[in-house]
């Protein structure tokens, strides 16, 4: 049984799929052990909590990044975590903390990356007029929405599409592809070559 961090500054509302999918089995062999926010009135922790789930506020306000990261990090290794998923964590991490934990930190991005880092990604991509949008998950570097990337799902931008209905129906595919891409992760039968994520083959 592996263990998962979840870290949020809000709702959650991936955090809430990726417990969903682990409470059904979706996700195999794996338990949330524990979720961090760097806001203590996020709502996500209220959800953890209902859901009976070790929640902790560890404030960022005032703190040093590093500092604020070391706190984390110690919170991360009490809970023995195998994986680190960042569900809307408003918060850049310190290259020191990436540095320990290398190829175990997922992060999801509103858009096919590297088009349209950042904050505000869907309202990007509407606004360049892209005829496709989507979702990435990937590992964190030091880098702003740059590590390696392990899944992707493309999402078609409609005539009739607004932001907002575009941005619907993204997150709709971020719920599908964090599941997966945690499952890849944690299966450990992968290399990353260059920036690419590279299933091995199973073939002797």
């Amino acid at each position: 049984m592996r263990n998962l961090a979840i870290l949020l500054s809000g709702r959650g509302s991936n955090f809430e799929a990726i417990a969903r999918n682990v409470a059904s089995g979706q996700i195999r062999d794996a338990r949330i052990a524990v979720v961090i926010s760097n806001k203590p009135d996020a709502g996500g922790l209220e959800t953890a909590r209902l859901l009976g789930l070790t929640a902790l506020a560890i404030s960022s306000k005032g703190k040093e990044r590093e500092q604020h990261d070391r706190e984390v990090v110690a919170a991360l290794r009490e809970h023995k975590v195998d994986l680190i998923c960042l569900a809307g964590y408003m918060r850049l991490l310190s290259p020191w903390f990436v540095q320990q934990f290398p190829q175990r930190i997922l992060n999801i991005h509103p858009s096919l990356l590297p088009a349209f880092p950042g904050l505000e990604a869907q309202e990007q991509a509407f606004a360049y007029g892209v005829k496709i949008a989507g979702c990435t998950v990937h590992f964190v570097d030091e880098e702003l929405d740059h590590g390696a990337i392990v899944i992707q799902k493309a999402v078609p931008v409609l005539d009739t599409d607004n932001e907002h209905s575009l941005a619907e129906r993204i997150l709709e595919q971020e719920h599908i592809a964090y599941s997966e891409a945690i499952n890849l992760v944690l299966e450990e039968k992968f290399e990353v070559a260059g920036r690419r994520f590279v299933m091995k083959s199973t073939r002797h």
